[in-house]
């Protein structure tokens, strides 16, 4: 479980083929912090640590998470969001984020307003039911409010200090980026749609 909140950038060192899928080496402050069996959201998708030292953090990427998410478009010196998993004894300034990415979006579009940045994303029309105004979303693993939204497109607005800390400042338009709705609500309409079928 994770809030949201980027701890810290790290950097694509190395991707390598392995038959299941991919070994990913990151450089990252937090390499010295973690250890193999740790959880650690890698822009929003939830990976486990293989190994760290001081060369980096090893996570292994499977085929399922290939598919489901843009950590396949990942390449050497690209910047990921990095977060280890949320403690049960800390504050949750974000929202509950589980790393389990339910479908990629692509930035339609990037404008200033101010000090801040309005960012619209395009969905797939599956996730349309699941994102809602005012509701939270997790973009590339960043808790972010939904500021408007219509069946395929949501606006976020990005403070200052997330565009500074996250990868949102380097996104460029028609960039893939892993989106998680809201998980209440995702409980929310199964219950709905099991009520409907009986």
């Amino acid at each position: 479980m994770f809030t949201g909140l980027i701890e810290t950038l790290g950097e694509v060192a190395e991707v390598k083929p392995t038959p299941a899928g991919f070994r990913l080496r990151l450089t990252t402050a937090l390499s010295p912090e973690l250890k193999p069996g740790d959880s650690v959201a890698v822009n929003g998708v939830c990976l486990t640590v293989v190994s760290a030292d001081a060369g980096g953090v090893h996570l292994d990427v499977s085929p399922e998470t290939i598919r489901v998410s843009a950590l396949g478009s990942l390449k050497r010196g690209i910047s990921v969001n990095v977060e280890r998993a949320m403690r049960a004894d800390a504050r949750i300034g974000g929202h509950f984020v589980q790393g389990h990415v339910d479908a990629t979006g692509s930035i339609e579009e990037l404008r200033k307003d101010g000090d801040c940045w309005w960012v619209t994303v395009k969905f797939p029309a599956s996730l349309a039911a699941q994102i809602v105004r005012k509701g939270a979303i997790a973009v590339d693993g960043i808790s972010l409010t939904v500021a408007g939204v219509d069946d395929r497109r949501f606006d976020v607005q990005v403070i200052p200090f997330t565009w500074d800390h996250t990868n949102l400042r380097l996104a460029k338009v028609n960039d893939l980026v892993n989106l998680e709705c809201d998980m209440i609500g995702k409980y929310v309409l199964r219950a709905l749609e099991l009520a409907k079928s009986k």
